[in-house]
């Protein structure tokens, strides 16, 4: 799904909310899942100058959850360690979307190259 613009936000966060629904996840891991992907999608937008999102559900053994991959050929992020401390921004914000974004979900593995783009994978399992 191409995210370009704002009003790309509310159907990307319908469409993971389906993937959700669809593999019975609770409502507060759905909640984690879908302001996670909100986080990730809004930087996208504002670091990335948009991108391209994949979401599935996988499966491991009984477990089943949704994946989301964020790739952007924006800027990319120079010191990848530092971003996912807690408190540090270059966008003047509190500095909490990439930490607290890993911890609302179960994988998080973030790639970025500088000059290359940034790529941001995702899982969120239904019993996790």
């Amino acid at each position: 799904m191409l995210i370009q613009k704002d009003q790309d936000v509310v159907p990307f966060r319908n469409r993971v909310k389906d993937c959700a629904v669809k593999i019975k996840m609770g409502l507060v891991n759905q909640t984690k899942l879908i302001t996670a992907a909100s986080e990730l999608v809004r930087n996208m937008l504002k670091y990335g100058h948009g991108g391209e999102v994949f979401i599935e559900i996988v499966s491991e053994g009984r477990n089943s959850g949704v994946r989301l991959i964020f790739k952007d050929k924006g800027p990319g992020i120079q010191d990848v360690e530092l971003a996912m401390k807690d408190g540090y921004s270059t966008g003047k914000s509190l500095g909490l979307g990439l930490p607290g974004t890993k911890r609302l979900v179960n994988v998080f593995e973030l790639k970025s190259e500088v000059g290359v783009g940034t790529t941001v994978s995702i899982i969120k399992w239904c019993n996790g």
